[in-house]
């Protein structure tokens, strides 16, 4: 790290972090303005709603738009950098062009690395406050989802061979029923299991059945047996039974990972949109690293109109990796573009962009 080094990075942060800072104080204005109603009709007070909403609505909104103030950030301090002159003073010094960059690709490692983390674990800790809240004090208020109506009915595959069934489940005291279990092996059933009600059994950490009747099928033989109480391990959780649109938002990256492998086991539909999720929390902190570069290229060439041509630039840039990413998403979640391919698609296109401008860029 020479001072050039230093130089450039220490614009990179400082300009990042202020431009942060100015968009997260204007999201929470415009947010407080459109959900005024919804704060008094709570009857909350204003640290209440500080610690139960905007704790987690701050990290939320920082970090879907984390790749694109990276950018700006970039773009804003290169061109001024540009109009002062000061990149045409550095490559004539002899610094070559891959040497001027390297600050910039040690700020998008920086950032990328920032992102990732918080992606994996302190977004997703943030969200549960915010989907908590808006599905209690805002979602409930809504005539909309009023009018979709919800079944409290869970259908799902417990393993192989294992289907169950629970009737009006109560995610609050974690209580359902009644409830069934089909064992199914060779095209025919082997066990009908029956209960009154399943509860999740805090102390031993297993479900709870009450008024119980199972009954095992053999050949010419049937085998009934009757229980008050029986306590059993299945392969979900109290977690796994709740389905809201914060699901994949609340849960850490290998919390989500175990959530995906067990949606398949029970042979769930509608995985896309998971699996979608889990890539671009990997792919996100790339597109920081790209986007770095592509600022840096673009605002390092000085051209006249100033900061205003480079920043028109930047937003045209934003506009497309938004457009990209959304179409590919859309693909993904409604038709048969694989998950994966949705989420790096926007960095394919992107890389092939800083490959282009790296080469045709006046060095």
């Amino acid at each position: 790290m020479k001072k050039l080094d230093w130089y450039i990075l220490k614009k990179f942060l400082t300009t990042f972090f202020f431009a942060i800072f100015l968009f997260a104080v204007i999201a929470i204005v415009v947010d407080v303005s459109e959900k005024t109603d919804d704060f008094v009709r709570s009857q909350l007070g204003f640290r209440r709603i500080i610690t139960d909403y905007y704790a987690g609505f701050i990290p939320h909104i920082i970090a879907l738009l984390f790749p694109l103030f990276v950018f700006i950030a970039v773009i804003f301090f290169t061109s001024k950098m540009a109009g002062n002159s000061e990149i045409i003073a550095i490559l004539a010094s002899g610094t070559g062009y891959s040497r001027w960059l390297r600050p910039y690709w040690i700020g998008g490692f920086l950032m990328a690395a920032l992102l990732w983390f918080a992606n994996q674990y302190v977004v997703p800790k943030a969200n549960v406050l915010r989907g908590n809240f808006e599905a209690k004090y805002i979602d409930a208020n809504s005539s909309y989802n009023a009018l979709l109506g919800q079944s409290n009915h869970i259908y799902l595959r417990i393993d192989s061979f294992t289907y169950a069934g629970i009737h009006y489940y109560d995610t609050l005291v974690k209580r359902g029923g009644p409830v069934f279990l089909y064992t199914v092996k060779d095209n025919e059933v082997t066990e009908n299991l029956r209960a009154e009600s399943i509860i999740w059994d805090t102390a031993s950490k297993k479900w709870k059945l009450d008024v119980l009747l199972d009954r095992k099928l053999k050949p010419m033989q049937e085998l009934v047996v009757n229980e008050t109480t029986r306590l059993m391990n299945f392969n979900f959780k109290p977690s796994d039974l709740t389905r809201d649109k914060y699901t994949k938002d609340k849960l850490t990256t290998p919390e989500l990972t175990r959530f995906i492998a067990l949606e398949e086991l029970r042979g769930s539909e509608g995985l896309n949109s998971l699996k979608v999720e889990r890539y671009r929390r990997d792919a996100t902190c790339v597109t920081v690293i790209l986007l770095t570069l592509i600022g840096a290229i673009v605002a390092g060439r000085k051209v006249r109109g100033g900061s205003g041509v480079h920043l028109a630039v930047g937003f045209v840039t934003a506009a497309l990796f938004i457009i990209t990413d959304r179409f590919s998403t859309i693909f993904s979640t409604k038709g048969n573009l694989p998950p994966l391919m949705a989420a790096w698609i926007p960095n394919m296109i992107f890389l092939i962009v800083v490959v282009y401008l790296y080469r045709t860029a006046p060095k």
